[in-house]
């Protein structure tokens, strides 16, 4: 009895291990269970008659993968259960309905690599009527989604095409990291290889996306996090003219002054006499008067700006300095 449960333990966990990575090598699957090689043939072998498609993969790399079979495993799940479910997650990825992205995502990827063909057919068919679409644009496809999530999750390398927001057409070759939402969309933040530098990409924009298998080794994050650094990026893009514009010049260096603003340092510049210039643009003469209570308290600066916007700040100035002193 005793062998029983621990035999059935191990194939639960053997199962999990599946589950959780695209690809696992034969030998790395028997260290992290415990076992010697031929318990794992043997494991592998019940969770197929269970009917789990554990497809064996030849050659030096070799090892296993998670496929999915002609049915639904044995997750009691009935087929309008899982398809509802699956319905439900996608719904939650694409309107951001719950607070962890990447849980949500992750368990999207790995119900639907599961679902035979005609559930999978069906959960489209559906999910057609509950994804919504974007304000301005197509939605994001809640299998591309799925596809990075797990891509993140494994460290593995990706390809894909890209269109730019002008238009201009790319190959990149990344290290995707994390899937941020913002402004009512899906971003990837990724490594680009061919680049040597972060970049955010948008979703919808992505097709023809390829996993390469190749694992990467984890680089640090940009250090004012994944959430802050894609906001940067869409703000930049969305932007859009801004006929309000000026400089700061700050009294600081520029390594400190990216230090403090992080990625709003990007467009700053380092002065002959050691000072930091750093640009301001808006729409309005209240956007550069907010960019500046952003500099760091104690920081001596000149604001050059031309007329009329200096005699504008002047007077936004005074009015919210009397505005303050009123009791």
């Amino acid at each position: 009895m005793v062998v029983m449960a621990d035999t059935t333990a191990r194939t639960l966990n053997l199962l999990s291990l599946l589950q959780t990575h695209r690809h696992w090598g034969g030998a790395e699957l028997a260290r992290r269970l415990g076992i010697s090689d031929r318990t794992l043939r043997r494991d592998v072998e019940r969770l197929r008659e269970l009917g789990y498609r554990v497809d064996s993969v030849p050659g030096l790399d070799g090892g296993y993968r998670l496929e999915a079979g002609s049915a639904v495993p044995p997750l009691l799940l009935t087929d309008e259960e899982a398809v509802a479910l699956a319905i439900g997650l996608r719904a939650a990825a694409t309107q951001r309905l719950v607070g962890g992205p990447d849980t949500t995502l992750a368990a999207l990827a790995k119900l639907e690599q599961l679902l035979p063909s005609r559930l999978r057919r069906r959960v489209g068919a559906l999910g057609e009527f509950v994804q919504p679409t974007g304000p301005d644009g197509p939605s994001t496809s809640p299998e591309v989604l799925g596809e990075l999530a797990l891509a993140c999750r494994d460290q593995e390398r990706v390809r894909f095409a890209y269109t730019a927001a002008g238009g201009a057409e790319s190959t990149r070759h990344a290290e995707p990291y994390a899937l941020v939402p913002a402004e009512s969309r899906w971003y990837l933040l990724a490594w680009d290889l061919d680049r040597a530098d972060w970049r955010t990409f948008r979703v919808d924009r992505l097709s023809a996306l390829f996993h390469t298998r190749a694992a990467f080794a984890p680089r640090p994050l940009p250090p004012e996090g994944t959430a802050a650094f894609v906001a940067a990026a869409v703000h930049a893009v969305h932007a859009g003219p801004r006929p309000v514009t000026g400089r700061a010049v700050l009294d600081m260096d520029l390594a400190s002054m990216r230090q403090a603003f992080g990625p709003w340092a990007e467009t700053a510049q380092e002065l002959p006499d050691g000072r930091t210039a750093w640009p301001l643009s808006g729409r309005r003469v209240q956007d550069v008067v907010f960019g500046l209570s952003w500099i760091p308290e104690g920081v001596r600066y000149v604001l050059e700006v031309p007329e009329p916007l200096r005699e504008q700040v002047l007077e936004l100035a005074d009015r919210l300095s009397a505005a303050a002193r009123r009791r």
